[in-house]
């Protein structure tokens, strides 16, 4: 029989309304790096979520080193040396660095010789020691608050090991990483590994899995797929076994059929909080029936652009116009009824009410208009039947189905809705951003599919994405952004990745 640190047997987990485990065994060797490939909402969270003790399983065991463990909390899942980074960083942002990392484990001194005190002169030294030590480089007394997403993540990983965690659980690990960040977390991975960790990696990035797991555990609607060795196994192979399905990489595109200027942007400029000038004089003009596509590295002012352009940010000056009309100075609601969709990069913020359900979330661009609505009475079967029709069109899973609490729901289902939502409207501009952010393979091909087939109905779309891949992929038109301001506009056919990539470094001369 295999040695295994880790051994989940016949594991089974329900909730209301779904079955989120079923009847899943797997065994994880020390030393490996092991992945959990599926779907948003295939149960890969809830699986590790037990390993961890977050939830304890309705059937089945858990072993650490041959031994039957029972967990009640994440506590006596630390006891056994288990760490977990979970895909929402749990820090407190009004303290430290250090206070964070420390927090429940504190070095304790004693004032005057018999006061308990935490010694946060050791905890500071403790922790700055430990992060050179695995090339997770922090500053202890910096506040969570001041820093950036990437710092946040290393914090999360710093906490396991100060606790002595030999088991690392990384839940979505590069969910919300920029693709140099992706990198740099994956060589950390790496030197963990190497450092005689063994670490579970939660993912539906196919491509993170071949550069660095050794071996990987397919789950699909909650049951055991197959346990496959990475490098024997091919990434269309493992998209098929994920999805239950043949997953088409490349989606057919026709040529565009451009038709009049839906969306023209004249000389907008835009201000921060900070009066500094995040949007630099930017001028560009979506036709309908063409997909145009904003390339930057992270930062440099396209969430602004979309904002503004939306009414969430107040434009400094130049103008918006859309279907020749004026929309500078509309509310947010104006420009809505006017067409334009949004999908947002900040869906908790955003683009979703956390707290209401899927159903009351689906009907928040429908609510206040006949038939949702008669005479300030809310016709609450509409939002029923009309969650109904969205939920199964767009293949949002849910618990509960309408009833859901949105924020239970997986990231990527959130998602889902948003987009669903939104394109439901039949806007004359819909403008993504970041729109297959959180997704799996699967999911991205249809939202690919989506997006095309807007631009096909006649839709301006303006596309705002940090992937490369999928601007080069989708877009009809490019411009790229560097610092605030549009170095280049081109047709998608005349550029070539590397040609964005130049001018996304601040290259004018391509």
């Amino acid at each position: 029989m295999e040695d295994y640190i880790v051994e989940m047997r016949h594991i089974t987990k329900r909730f209301p309304g779904i079955v989120a485990n079923d009847d899943v065994s797997i065994g994880i060797r020390r030393g490996e790096v092991y992945a959990l490939l599926g779907e948003n909402g295939a149960g890969k969270s809830t699986l590790m979520s037990m390993l961890f003790g977050m939830y304890e399983p309705d059937r089945g065991e858990i072993l650490i080193d041959g031994k039957k463990v029972v967990f009640h909390s994440s506590n006596d899942a630390t006891a056994h040396n288990i760490g977990m980074v979970h895909q929402h960083f749990k820090l407190v942002d009004n303290y430290t660095i250090a206070e964070n990392i420390v927090l429940g484990s504190e070095p304790m001194t004693k004032m005057f010789g018999f006061l308990p005190s935490v010694d946060m002169k050791k905890a500071n030294r403790e922790i700055a020691e430990l992060s050179k030590t695995y090339g997770l480089e922090v500053n202890p007394t910096d506040r969570i608050e001041d820093v950036p997403v990437s710092v946040r993540q290393r914090v999360e990983i710093l906490k396991m090991l100060y606790r002595k965690a030999d088991i690392m659980i990384f839940d979505e690990p590069t969910a919300v990483l920029t693709p140099q960040e992706i990198e740099f977390l994956l060589q950390i991975i790496d030197g963990l590994r190497k450092a005689g960790k063994t670490i579970i990696l939660i993912t539906h990035k196919i491509e993170e899995i071949k550069k660095i797991a050794d071996r990987c555990a397919i789950l699909y609607r909650g049951r055991l797929v197959d346990v496959l060795d990475v490098r024997t196994t091919s990434v269309q192979d493992m998209a098929n076994m994920m999805v239950g399905r043949a997953v088409d990489f490349n989606p057919h595109k026709s040529e565009p059929d451009y038709r009049g200027t839906v969306l023209k942007v004249d000389h907008m400029t835009v201000k921060n909080e900070n009066h500094f000038e995040v949007v630099k004089d930017v001028s560009f003009e979506v036709r309908s029936g063409e997909i145009f596509a904003i390339a930057g590295v992270s930062g440099n002012g396209q969430t602004e652009i979309a904002d503004a352009i939306t009414g969430m940010l107040k434009i400094d000056s130049g103008t918006v116009t859309l279907g020749g009309r004026d929309i500078t100075h509309l509310t947010i609601r104006e420009r809505a009824v006017e067409g334009v969709s949004y999908i947002p990069e900040d869906r908790h913020g955003t683009g979703v009410v956390m707290d209401f359900t899927l159903r009351d979330n689906l009907a928040l661009r429908q609510y206040y208009r006949d038939p949702f609505s008669r005479h300030g009475i809310l016709n609450f079967d509409k939002f029923q039947s009309y969650s109904e029709t969205l939920i199964d069109r767009y293949d949002i899973r849910s618990g509960q189905g309408p009833k859901t609490i949105i924020r239970s729901m997986s990231g990527g289902n959130q998602q889902k809705a948003i987009i669903g939502r939104e394109i439901e409207e039949h806007s004359k501009l819909i403008i993504f951003v970041q729109p297959t952010r959180g997704l799996d393979i699967g999911a991205i091909e249809k939202v690919h599919r989506q997006i095309l087939d807007e631009r096909d109905r006649g839709a301006a779309i303006l596309l705002i994405s940090l992937e490369l891949d999928e601007v080069m992929e989708l877009a009809d038109t490019i411009g790229v952004i560097y610092n605030g301001q549009l170095l280049k506009i081109a047709p998608a056919s005349t550029m070539t990745s590397h040609d964005v990539g130049r001018y996304m470094m601040g290259v004018k001369e391509a």
